[in-house]
C-alpha cells in the first residue's frame, strides 16, 4: 500500500507495537483518542484494530517538544 503523498509504504502497528514505542496502556490511549489527544485507530475487521506509525511517530514527536518547551517554561533549560 502507497500512501497518495510520497512513494513511502504506509505501515500500520497493532497495540502491542504501539504500547511499547507511546509507553501507555490500550485503554488510556483509546481514551486520549477519544478526546482527540492521540492518533485514532482504523479498523481492520470486526475485532481488529491497528495505527498508522507515521502517525504514532508524529504524536510522539510532539510530546518530545512539547516536553522541551515546558522545560524551557520552567527554566529548565538555556
Amino acid at each position: 500500500m502507497q500512501s497518495a503523498s510520497s512513494n513511502k509504504p504506509i505501515r500500520i502497528l497493532r497495540w502491542p507495537e504501539v504500547g511499547e514505542r507511546v509507553g501507555i496502556c490500550r485503554s488510556y490511549a483509546h481514551a486520549l483518542a477519544a478526546k482527540g489527544q492521540f492518533p485514532k485507530p482504523i479498523k481492520l475487521g470486526i475485532r481488529a484494530s491497528a495505527w498508522v506509525e507515521s502517525e504514532i511517530d508524529e504524536w510522539l514527536r510532539d510530546r518530545i517538544e512539547q516536553s522541551r518547551d515546558n522545560d524551557d517554561i520552567r527554566g529548565g533549560r538555556q
